[in-house]
């Protein structure tokens, strides 16, 4: 409670109340006025000044104890108190206070107090921001990163690094964080980020280590503008050269990737010199990078293919399932080139052929024990050179001739039809070779039933095959004929089992690609995928569709789908796209898109491709228009390949003269033109996407470079 104070005298603590009455009373002293005590004699300032409380003061008075005060004295006193209890009637103790204090409380509140009193209020606590914890780690960022990219989510993982924890945490990044996004930049063919989160780890101080040189040649070859991502990979490997870096046998494959992908055999012929010369022990998968290289070459990529296997066998090293793959990719994509020249090569004898005289267990070494070794690394040198030199000799026939002869021969395969048991097909499988033992053959393909029977066509992957066997190649003008090459289905099956690699359904998918259609073959297909154990998928039973199509044989691609069905699997919009194919008239194609409606599928826009495809050999203008009306209907977007087929279609033949004399061909070809360019105004085209659009982080303000979505040729180191 607050206290009336007043300001006395010291001297006044001494005097006789008698006297302190007698000063009270003085005239010019009311009520409500402080009365004035003169100064003692003799004193000057007031120095001795005290506050004196109107409540009970610690120090007494004299003469103010009741016991000595008389009963004149007390009766005055009790006048006195009743006139100063009158005059301070109004007045409230303690309120004087609050008008000099904003103190409210005097004792320490808690968070317990306050939420009692907030609650009491009725009023809501205001949200706090959690406190910030202690900072990530590089390595939790590393962990998080690559758990990102292993799901599919790059743009994400980038804007963790960039955003969270460069600049949000400002943890200073390590090698393994920059090493695991580029990772995953190559892996998609994002060149220009992973180049330049490479050159702000080099401005940062963090030394690349190989996995991250590996990581940037992935970048390279997986880039979708092969030009600019080989230009990448050379400089950054004479970047690495000039600082003498040693590379691991990881990195090299990747570099040999580069050169397969982007490049040529030739290129990836002199980076095996330089990894046989760092004293790397080859192994299948650098022979596999060989092969895909060769994949690469249109017209002699298969046996480019043979002769990099016979090295490979030579060598002793058994293929893997990824390898046997390889070669049915070159047998399907690939010819033969010159047949003589063919059998001049792949039939001779063993001992001719220059192969890879590497010394065994011989394993990567230092750059000492290499400098004692130099004379071996000349040997093996000239003996790369020596089969760079057989895998491009000189044709000794005329190539134009060549290739002529080759394309009628192709022209000639394709033209003829397939018929189960038909003479044709069986000098087909056999007319690869030209064997003495004929008989044999035959009646070797007249059981096919048999599970992996043994097989009497010559297979030049096996290297014990005798010489006396083959006298040479004949005409290999289809995939069919370069599989028999290798033994066809049965004889490619037991290589892979005499080199223990499992066969894979890759495997039996690219064995439907290779095989007659509607041979014995092709039927004991599934036979053998249920012999190997494998799982069939939709892609197998889609193969073998799209062969049929091919052939113009819509009911036997349709056969397919009870097989698929049987095998508990549902089509696929790849499915019905290779039905499309053979649906040359317009009433199978209208049919399959009145199927599609009531399976609640939508056409997209490869069917509608692959339909406007097969209008545009018949030119059906009517087919057209009425693909053109469904598209309309469906509001599907035509893109850049449906638009330049229409294009084509609307143009007119370049000698073609409407008054000189009657097309029937094109009579309709003026309402087809009419209808396509109203069509065109009320559809939206389809742009085409950037490959890189989907990886890249939002930039401040929402500003886009519109550089990056043009071709990025320039991305380099």
């Amino acid at each position: 409670m607050g206290s009336l104070r007043l300001l006395v005298p010291r001297w006044c603590c001494y005097a006789s109340p008698a006297l302190l009455r007698a000063r009270c009373a003085a005239p010019g002293v009311g009520s409500g006025q402080a009365p004035l005590l003169p100064r003692p004699p003799g004193q000057g300032s007031l120095p001795g000044w005290r506050t004196c409380s109107s409540s009970r003061a610690s120090c007494k008075l004299p003469g103010s104890d009741p016991r000595g005060i008389s009963a004149g004295s007390s009766a005055g006193a009790t006048e006195e108190q009743k006139d100063d209890d009158d005059d301070d009637e109004g007045v409230e103790f303690g309120t004087l206070s609050d008008k000099f204090s904003s103190r409210k409380y005097y004792h320490k509140t808690t968070a317990r107090f306050r939420d009692l009193k907030l609650q009491e209020e009725g009023e809501e606590e205001p949200e706090r921001k959690p406190r910030r914890g202690p900072k990530n780690t590089p390595y939790w960022y590393f962990l998080r990163c690559k758990a990102l990219i292993k799901e599919d989510k790059l743009a994400e993982a980038l804007e963790l690094f960039e955003v969270q924890m460069l600049k949000e945490e400002r943890v200073q990044p390590e090698e393994s964080n920059y090493t695991v996004l580029i990772g995953g930049c190559g892996r998609v063919g994002y060149v220009k980020k992973a180049f330049r989160l490479y050159n702000d780890m080099k401005k940062r101080g963090l030394i690349p280590t190989e996995a991250t040189y590996t990581a940037l040649f992935n970048a390279c070859a997986e880039s979708p503008w092969k030009d600019s991502g080989l230009q990448s990979a050379l400089k950054l490997r004479q970047q690495l050269q000039s600082k003498n870096e040693e590379l691991n046998l990881i990195t090299y494959h990747a570099l040999l990737k580069v050169c397969a992908l982007c490049s040529d055999l030739r290129m990836c012929l002199d980076v095996l010199k330089e990894i046989v010369q760092k004293g790397h022990v080859l192994t299948a998968e650098t022979f596999s990078f060989l092969l895909m290289s060769c994949v690469k070459d249109s017209e002699n990529g298969f046996r480019f293919a043979l002769q990099v296997w016979k090295q490979m066998n030579k060598l002793g090293i058994k293929a893997d399932s990824h390898t046997y793959n390889l070669m049915l990719r070159a047998a399907r994509d690939c010819g033969i080139g010159d047949p003589a020249m063919a059998s001049k090569l792949l039939l001779s004898p063993p001992e001719n052929s220059p192969q890879l005289q590497l010394p065994p267990g011989r394993q990567k070494e230092k750059v000492k024990n290499q400098r004692k070794k130099a004379s071996e690394s000349a040997a093996v040198q000239l003996d790369v050179e020596a089969m760079e030199k057989q895998l491009f000799q000189e044709s000794s026939v005329q190539p134009e001739k060549r290739i002529q002869q080759q394309n009628k021969d192709v022209a000639r395969a394709e033209a003829e039809p397939a018929v189960p048991d038909s003479p044709s097909v069986t000098h087909s499988r056999a007319g690869a070779l030209m064997r003495r033992a004929w008989s044999e053959m035959e009646q070797e393909q007249a059981h096919p039933s048999q599970k992996l029977p043994f097989c009497n066509l010559p297979n030049l992957l096996d290297s014990r095959m005798p010489d006396t066997a083959v006298v040479s190649l004949g005409t290999v003008a289809t995939p069919s004929h370069r599989l028999a090459l290798m033994g066809d289905v049965e004889g490619f099956l037991n290589k892979m089992k005499e080199d223990n690699a499992e066969p894979n359904i890759k495997t039996f998918t690219l064995l439907a690609e290779l095989v007659e259609p509607q041979s014995p073959s092709e039927s004991s297909l599934l036979a053998l995928l249920d012999h190997h154990k494998v799982k069939v998928d939709v892609t197998f039973f889609n193969t073998l569709m799209r062969k049929r199509s091919k052939q113009g044989d819509l009911e036997g691609a349709k056969s397919v789908l009870p097989a698929l069905v049987k095998r508990g699997l549902s089509p696929n919009l790849q499915t019905f796209c290779n039905l499309a194919i053979a649906c040359h008239k317009q009433q199978d194609g209208l049919q399959l898109l009145l199927d599609l409606k009531r399976s609640g599928i939508t056409p997209n826009k490869y069917i509608y491709s692959t339909l406007i495809a097969a209008a545009v050999r018949q030119l059906d203008y009517s087919y057209l228009t009425e693909i053109l009306r469904d598209m309309r209907n469906n509001q599907v977007p035509p893109n850049e390949v449906i638009i330049r087929q229409l294009e084509f279609a609307a143009r007119y033949p370049p000698k073609f003269d409407r008054y000189k004399y009657k097309n029937p061909y094109l009579e309709k070809i003026d309402g087809f033109r009419g209808y396509y360019y109203r069509w065109l105004k009320v559809m939206a085209g389809e742009e085409t996407p950037h490959p890189w659009a989907k990886y890249r982080t939002a930039k401040p303000g929402g500003q886009d470079s519109e550089a990056e979505a043009v071709q990025e040729k320039g991305a380099g180191c």
